[in-house]
């Protein structure tokens, strides 16, 4: 009876329930008790093992029997290793698979201190502070976000063209330079360069953590310069997300996805970004900037400004002189944008040409070295067969 109405109160099966009563499944306090088998190899040898372990540089368990049977003793009588007879014999005995068994454990400690350990940077890298995007400040002039692009199509072996790209996180103006390579020097002239084009000085350069950046060049142009200079996170690219904004807007829209590897290509592609690209983009391109972002019930809300181009963000500002914003607003009235946007596509055009005429000059080499000095032909008939 009481069985009966247990069933009809949880609408449980009869069977069901009787099958775990018997487990004891419903029994509180009861537990089941399984007999457990003494371990041959107990924490002693443990121990041992993970302090032979460690002596031989952590090899597999294949490799460390051979090491256990050959150098226990050794190690003992060099007081490098306290452990019993006992001890030492099973460490003698012990199979390769148990070895590997009994060190899972140890070798997931290691790992977890060894993913959540400090990480050992260079001394430059303890000298530049790490900033995330929260902590820039957006609303000075001459803060600057810098980045590089590859221009190396399929394959990154080989010395290739790459855009150093710069963008002021304030106004939004943008200045490319195109480089022969990622050395450090190229790198550095590139961003001299772009720098002499920027209305405004640099107050802050913001960087990613590659060693085209870091280094000493950088860090003495800046510190004697008196610019901060500051760095991302490592594999956090939302710390230098307007840039890497710019990289596909500014960047990879205009110039694609193929490889650029001679000097033809670079001259073009420096011409489009000084003399075409730089007015196009900076004078007629409008940018929206993010004003506030607010949280309402688990939600964020974002509100932007009014859409303004980064000519427009740099005159109304009070940071920069009348002299510069006089120069500007002649440079302004002299531009066409339809001129421009024609002037664009011939240079992409004429950038074309040079890439294909490049591929079909290496195809031709590439043919000249695989035909052969004499070709013979066989005529091979019913009967007669003639060589000419």
């Amino acid at each position: 009876m009481l069985l009966d109405e247990y069933c009809k109160n949880t609408n449980q099966n009869r069977k069901y329930v009787i099958r775990k009563i018997r487990q004891g499944k419903y029994i509180k306090g009861k537990t089941k008790q399984t007999r457990k088998r003494k371990s041959y190899y107990d924490n002693y040898v443990k121990t041992a093992l993970v302090r032979c372990w460690r002596i031989f540089d952590r090899p597999c368990g294949q490799r460390l029997k051979p090491l256990l049977e050959n150098e226990t003793d050794k190690l003992r009588e060099l007081k490098e290793l306290k452990c019993s007879d006992t001890t030492a014999i099973k460490l003698k005995r012990i199979s390769n698979r148990t070895i590997d068994r009994k060190l899972k454990h140890q070798k997931e400690i290691e790992h977890l201190k060894s993913k959540y350990s400090q990480k050992k940077n260079p001394l430059l890298y303890q000298q530049i502070p790490i900033k995330i995007f929260t902590e820039q400040d957006r609303t000075v002039l001459g803060n600057i976000q810098i980045d590089l692009v590859e221009h190396c199509g399929q394959s990154a072996g080989g010395q290739f063209i790459c855009t150093l790209s710069n963008t002021d996180i304030s106004s939004g103006w943008w200045e490319g330079s195109a480089i022969m390579g990622k050395g450090q020097e190229r790198t550095f002239k590139g961003l001299s360069q772009a720098g002499k084009r920027f209305p405004f000085p640099f107050k802050e350069v913001h960087s990613d953590n590659g060693t085209e950046f870091i280094n000493w060049h950088l860090y003495h142009y800046c510190k004697r310069n008196n610019i901060a200079f500051t760095r991302s996170r490592p594999y956090k690219k939302n710390d230098n997300c307007l840039v890497e904004q710019k990289n596909g807007t500014h960047v990879k829209r205009f110039v694609g996805y193929l490889r650029y590897d001679t000097q033809k290509e670079l001259d073009v592609i420096n011409s489009l970004y000084r003399n075409k690209l730089h007015f196009y983009k900076n004078f007629f391109q409008p940018v929206i900037k993010l004003k506030q972002k607010i949280r309402i019930k688990g939600r964020v809300h974002r509100k932007y400004c009014k859409a303004k181009t980064p000519y427009q963000n740099i005159m109304e500002s009070d940071e920069v002189s009348d002299k510069t914003k006089q120069e500007l607003k002649r440079v302004y009235d002299s531009l066409n944008p339809a001129q421009l946007k024609r002037d664009i596509d011939a240079k992409l055009d004429k950038l074309y040409k040079v890439y294909q005429k490049k591929n079909k000059s290496l195809k031709a080499g590439i043919n000249k070295k695989l035909k052969p000095s004499s070709v013979t032909f066989l005529n091979v008939s019913n009967k007669n067969v003639s060589v000419t």
